[in-house]
């Protein structure tokens, strides 16, 4: 207790608002119990890192309902949306795809069987490289995506509202720092 004492005096000095304790504050508690031989600053990273992946789990699941919403489950419209965010013709070889998704083969087939099934995409041999295969997007697939991304957008709007700017600007760019120094720096 005495160290989320110190943790909140820090942060508040930072002008950061801390409010009231979360479930990392929890479990941090009991590491502190139960190995009071482990160092403060690792416990915070722990905290920290456990925060981080806490805050990504529950935000995935607030996203789940938009897209539930719309038919897609969020894999579905991470592929739409990269179609989207490419441009006209809103088309990428499968292996595009599979760099920017960050997934197998497998698993970028099965999304594009569902897609396709759903009339959102469209797959055709690609006329250079009769091996490869260009995935576009169906006048379905990019009317709903754009449907899909003003209610997702306003959604995490929604979710992010107890920041304040200064608190997304401070998260965004701590966030950024971050994965710069863990090597993730480009798509693919």
């Amino acid at each position: 207790m005495a160290e989320r004492k110190t943790a909140d005096r820090a942060a508040e000095q930072a002008g950061v608002d801390v409010g009231g304790g979360d479930a990392i504050d929890e479990l941090r508690g009991q590491w502190r119990r139960e190995r009071p031989d482990l160092e403060l600053a690792h416990l915070d990273a722990m905290a920290l890192v456990g925060r981080i992946k806490r805050a990504d789990h529950l935000l995935s699941k607030g996203m789940k309902t938009v897209f539930v919403a719309y038919g897609l489950e969020f894999a579905e419209f991470d592929v739409l949306a990269t179609l989207r965010r490419v441009g006209a013709p809103h088309e990428l070889t499968a292996g595009g795809l599979i760099k920017t998704a960050m997934v197998t083969s497998g698993a970028i087939t099965n999304r594009l069987d569902k897609l396709e099934r759903k009339g959102l995409i469209e797959r055709n041999p690609d006329p250079t490289d009769r091996r490869a295969i260009r995935v576009r997007l169906t006048e379905a697939g990019l009317d709903l995506v754009d449907r899909a991304v003003v209610a997702h957008v306003e959604n995490e709007e929604r979710m992010l509202a107890a920041l304040t700017p200064g608190d997304r600007a401070a998260l965004d760019g701590a966030l950024r720092r971050l994965l710069v120094s863990l090597g993730d720096t480009h798509l693919g």
